[in-house]
């Protein structure tokens, strides 16, 4: 473990994040306290599966419709057009 102060995290950090990166921790303090510590992620230890809410979640058929005009002045105030996007 190494410990460096705020002011040296500052000024090196590029370099403390390649260190903790590698396997070191390094503990920044402030004032002789302990205030952070830089550690290395976990790398994932399974890949992302896409999917698994296939069945259980459904649009209606109207999602992309037009939204009725009171709806609409709820949102705009004077029931002018949206903003163009």
């Amino acid at each position: 473990m190494r410990v460096v102060n705020i002011s040296q995290a500052k000024s090196h950090l590029s370099r403390l994040v390649e260190e903790a990166a590698g396997g070191e921790e390094i503990v920044i303090t402030k004032h002789n306290r302990p205030m952070a510590r830089l550690i290395a992620l976990e790398a994932s230890t399974r890949p992302r599966k896409p999917g698994g809410w296939e069945g259980q979640v459904w649009m209606a058929d109207e999602f992309d419709a037009p939204l009725p005009k009171e709806l609409e002045m709820g949102f705009y105030g004077d029931g002018s057009e949206p903003p163009a996007s």
